[in-house]
C-alpha cells in the first residue's frame, strides 16, 4: 500500500507528542496530563492506520471519525498546557490542527463516493427490474 500524507503526518505528530512529553516530564508537569496527552496524540496515528485496513467503506469511515475524535482531544489538552503556561510552542497545535482538517476532508470525500456508490447501484438494479 502506498504510504498516505495522512498516516505520514499523523505518525510525525505522534513522534512529536512523545517529544513534547519528554520535555514536559523534565519540568514536572502533571502525570495525568502528559498521560492523557499522549494517549490521545498517539491514537490519531493508530486509528488512522487501521482505517486503511478497514473491511468495508463504512468502517474505513468509522476508523477515520474515531481518529477525528482523538484529535478534538489532543488539541484539547494541547490547549491546557499552552493556556497553563507549561508549554509555549505553537507549532504542535498548527500540526494538530492540520491533520484535523486533513481527516475532516478524507471523511467528507469517503462518504460521498459511499453515496456514488449507492446509487450507481440503485441505478443498476432499476435498469435490471425494467428489462425483466
Amino acid at each position: 500500500m502506498k504510504e498516505s500524507p495522512l498516516i505520514n503526518k499523523s505518525k510525525e505528530f505522534a513522534l512529536e507528542v512523545l517529544k513534547v512529553c519528554k520535555e514536559l516530564r523534565g519540568i514536572k508537569c502533571g502525570g495525568v496530563l502528559i498521560n492523557q496527552f499522549i494517549r490521545s496524540g498517539t491514537s490519531i496515528g493508530a486509528n488512522i492506520r487501521e482505517a486503511f485496513y478497514a473491511h468495508s467503506k463504512a468502517d474505513f469511515v468509522a476508523k477515520l471519525q474515531i481518529a477525528l475524535k482523538e484529535c478534538f482531544e489532543t488539541e484539547y489538552w494541547i490547549e491546557l498546557l499552552i493556556d497553563g503556561g507549561y508549554y509555549n510552542n505553537k507549532k504542535i497545535q498548527e500540526k494538530c490542527i492540520e491533520i484535523k482538517k486533513m481527516l475532516i476532508a478524507s471523511i467528507n470525500t469517503a462518504k460521498e463516493n459511499m453515496k456514488w456508490q449507492v446509487l450507481k447501484l440503485k441505478m443498476f438494479f432499476w435498469k435490471m427490474a425494467m428489462f425483466t
